[in-house]
Formats: C-alpha cells, structure tokens, sequence
C-alpha cells in the first residue's frame, strides 16, 4: 500500500518512514546515474531504529543475481573518506523495476557541487533611508581556499588508495556525489552502485583505475575554477590561467599529473608521493583535533563523575522519610556526610554571609572523588563538636550510606 502525497512505500524490504533528500516537481533536474534516473531516501531500518539512506535507481531490470557481488565486497570496504556500502536488493514497491542500494546515513550533508560550485540564487536587500528600495544581490561562487582544497584532496586521495589496494575502482569521483559531511570533512558516496549497473560489461580494472585519477583530477579543476567543465578543451587554458593565479604551483602541478596521459608511472601511489607535504600537513591537523577534542571530553568526563557525587549526597542527605529517626541523619556515616556537606557548600565568612567558591567546592569534590588522605576539620552547626577525618574516610561513609 503506497502513502498518499508522495507516493511512496509504506514498507521497503525491512525499512520505512521513507523520505526524499532531493528535490522534485516542475523545473526541478532530475539527477541520472548513467542512463537511469536515481532517488536518493531517508529511511529509518526496523532491526535497529537507525536512519540509513537509499539510494534508488528506477526502471533498472536486474538480470543476474551475481550482480550483488559486487555490494558484498564494496560493504566490507571501511574507510573514514567513504560513505559504507550496507546492502542491497531489487524492489517493485514503486510500481516499477527498481535498484535500491542502502549506505549510512549522515544527516545535513551536502555535496561538493552544492557547496562550492552551484550557483546560489541572488538574495534581496532592502535599505530605508527616508524610503525603502530593494537592491538584488548575485551570490557568486568564493574561490576555494587553498588549505581546504588540500585538505579535500588528501582525503579522496587516501580513499582512491584503499580501493586501489582491494583491486576496485571507485568510479564515483564526481563533485555531485561527493558529500561535505562536516567541517572540511569529505565521503564519496554512492560507491558500488556503478558495479551493479555494469556488471554485465566486461572492463578491464587497471583502465578504470586510471579513470578514477582522471576524474580526480577534472574534479579538483571543477573545485578551483567553480566550474565542472573547468578541465575541457574550450576552457583549459583559461582554467590553468585562473588557477596560476589564485593557487600555488603544488595544486596545478597535482592536477595536471592527474589529468595527465594514463600510463604505469600514474597511480594513487605517485600522487601521495608528489603531495606527501600536504599529506603531512593533513595529518598534524588531525591530531592536533584529536588533541583538542580528548580534553574537551576529558573535562566533560570531570563533570560527570562530580554530577555523581553530587546525586549520592542528594539521595543520602536529610531524607524527609527519615526526619524523625536519629539514627539516620545524627549518626554515623550519615552524620559525618552530613557535616562534609556544610564543609563544601555552607561556610561563611567574618560577617556571616555565604561564601560562594566554586573553586573551593571543585576543589573538595575532586579530592573525596579520588579519596585522598588529606585530613579537614568538620565542625557542627552548633559549634560544640568537630571531626577530624580524612577524604578517604569521607569517601568510604558515602559508599556505605549510598549502598
């Protein structure tokens, strides 16, 4: 049975809540997969709850099952530049003949070409000054920095490299198939779709090896010129002109190797060669992220073991339960928590006023945390008693009333 609206599957083989990524209706260009027109959905899996996106390809009759080989070898092909291959099978749910093939999904993400290339529409201003007028604005492409090309480039690069080294070609290296999944962070998707397609022409893997370098390279001219045609006859020299300009040397020379007459000297392997100082480059960034996310979570991490702490003093402390019962509240560990809790958050000062330290309640937080042997002085309220014990002592009382 088919929703209305939209018209879709309300069941897809394991896989529902099915919702276009792509836009359609009138003036809207259909996207095409060789000489089929593909859809691109959102669909949320049964087995797991997760979102996974499904890609489909319409009017395609599968003639042999052997076809799925392919999607098998592609789906254990794990690389961090690489949109994962889940799986896929051949449906009738959209009143047709069509391919589906399923890879992970990643939500608000774009393509290269919608990023950096497509031209976005002319936006409107409107000024007041004693009257208002509207003045149209046209949102021409930016030049790409150079920093964000190479990075892009080194992490097809190393994409191309894994496939390259399983014996598969990626056939995919296309700015509208190339996926912007986060700052500067780049997946080519769709892989594996193209195999499917062609399974049943016979082509030689070390020729569509060297086409993967020649899309590579047309694709980093279409990055730099704003232009997916940059690399053709009619607009090369242009192209080599305008990127002599804005670029350094290294980024036309890496272009020019990839676009180059195929042959044994031109492989993936050559390139990481000819780039290996942004290769370097690249991977100091990395790190130097790592770095810097590991103490954002290690600082994160802090918080949560004083949340902790802070929940057991909530559960032990003054239970209205127990308000009548001595037992509990004057005695014992209860007792002593009980003062340790004045100890951190209600001290005052000369003039009795609240001391607010947040440094000082940290501070005292971490120590019983980690359970020092750092001895404090507990005085009561009423100033007729007072404690000497340690932060491992403290720590031990809370466990056992906790528990």
């Amino acid at each position: 049975m088919l929703s209305t609206g939209l018209n879709l599957p309300e069941e897809l083989q394991g896989y529902h809540t099915l919702v276009p990524l792509e836009g359609s209706g009138a003036g809207v260009e259909r996207r095409k997969l060789g000489n089929w027109y593909s859809t691109v959905y959102r669909a949320i899996r049964s087995s797991d709850g997760m979102p996974y996106a499904l890609r489909r390809i319409e009017n395609y009759r599968l003639t042999r099952q052997a076809a799925f080989a392919a999607i098998e070898v592609w789906s254990r092909i794990e690389h961090p530049a690489i949109i994962t291959v889940k799986e896929a099978f051949t449906t009738r749910s959209f009143n047709d003949n069509s391919l589906v093939v399923v890879h992970v999904y990643h939500a608000d993400a774009e393509t290269l070409f919608e990023k950096h290339i497509k031209a976005k529409p002319p936006t409107v201003q409107t000024h007041f000054g004693g009257r208002s007028s509207q003045v149209l604005h046209a949102n021409l492409p930016t030049l790409l920095p150079e920093r964000t090309l190479w990075s892009y480039v080194v992490q097809i690069a190393s994409a191309i490299k894994k496939v390259h080294d399983v014996g598969q070609a990626v056939r995919m290296i296309d700015a509208s198939k190339i996926l912007v999944t986060g700052k500067n962070r780049v997946r080519i998707s769709s892989c594996g779709i193209v195999d499917v397609l062609m399974h049943d022409m016979h082509q030689d893997m070390g020729h569509l090896q060297q086409e993967d370098l020649t899309m590579f390279g047309r694709l980093i001219f279409a990055l730099c010129c704003n232009n997916v045609a940059a690399s053709s006859a009619p607009h090369f020299q242009k192209s080599m002109e305008f990127m002599g300009r804005n670029y350094s040397p290294d980024v036309k020379n890496a272009a020019l190797f990839l676009i180059s007459k195929s042959g044994p000297h031109r492989s993936i392997d050559q390139l990481l060669n000819i780039i290996q100082g942004k290769v370097l480059a690249e991977m100091d960034e990395a790190l130097h992220a790592t770095d810097r996310l590991e103490h954002e979570l290690l600082s994160e991490l802090e918080n949560a073991r004083l949340v902790r702490l802070l929940c057991k003093f909530g559960f032990i402390n003054e239970r209205p339960e127990f308000a009548r019962e001595p037992r509990w509240s004057e005695t014992g560990d209860r007792y002593i928590i009980k003062l340790f809790r004045d100890y951190v958050f209600h001290q005052v000062d000369e003039n009795n006023n609240p001391v607010i330290n947040l440094a000082h309640v940290l501070a005292c937080l971490n120590k019983l945390d980690v359970g020092t042997d750092e001895k404090i002085m507990l005085v009561a309220r009423d100033e007729q008693s007072c404690l000497v014990v340690s932060y491992k002592d403290i720590k031990l009382c809370v466990e056992s009333a906790f528990k």
